[in-house]
């Protein structure tokens, strides 16, 4: 089954305790992103990072701390979540290279992936029929990835031991919401990572 992999918002200013907008307890899932996107790279099977890639003034810092600055230390993900071979797609027009690619690092403004305007020509490239969701924050930006993707008609699975949550109680609702629309969550030991 041709799959692809996401990995959402895994950086460093999310991860960590001194990261700009840190999600309590979001560096335990380092590891398991990791492996999941080595996990990926093993099959053969591409990953699509999303990140975060706001101007010094971007306008979603009028809800949110500035994070995810371009550039900066807190926008970069974790050596361990990265693969060898990869690309940075930009959120505006141009060509694609991707012959040899692993991982594409798709840089976003919003919560949504969805809003950077490559991802549909990305996802009609790899042509896939499942995609597996994880990273941070479950409610939020992983939604956004998850929900947008079960659009596409294809199978979706989040992998609950890889992702981390705000709010219990909207993540809960999320998984209700993502499993009333045919989603699957799932675990690294299902999927055998």
């Amino acid at each position: 089954m041709r799959t692809v992999f996401f990995d959402v918002d895994t950086q460093m200013d999310f991860l960590y305790p001194a990261g700009a907008l840190s999600v309590p307890g979001a560096a335990s899932v380092e590891q398991a992103v990791g492996t999941l996107n080595r996990f990926a790279a093993s099959r053969g099977w591409p990953v699509i990072s999303t990140v975060d890639a706001h101007a010094e003034n971007d306008i979603e810092f009028r809800e949110w701390p500035a994070h995810c600055v371009t550039g900066t230390l807190g926008q970069r993900k974790p050596c361990s979540t990265l693969l060898e071979k990869r690309v940075v797609v930009p959120n505006a027009p141009g060509d694609l290279h991707l012959e040899g690619v692993g991982q594409v690092l798709l840089e976003k403004q919003t919560f949504s992936c969805f809003s950077n305007v490559r991802l549909p020509e990305l996802l009609r490239h790899f042509d896939a029929e499942r995609y597996v969701v994880y990273g941070v924050v479950t409610e939020i930006c992983v939604q956004f990835a998850a929900m947008g993707l079960l659009e596409t008609g294809r199978r979706v699975e989040v992998v609950t031991d890889a992702v981390k949550a705000l709010d219990a109680a909207k993540r809960d609702a999320f998984y209700a919401a993502l499993a009333a629309k045919g989603g699957v969550l799932t675990t690294m030991g299902e999927l055998g990572a």
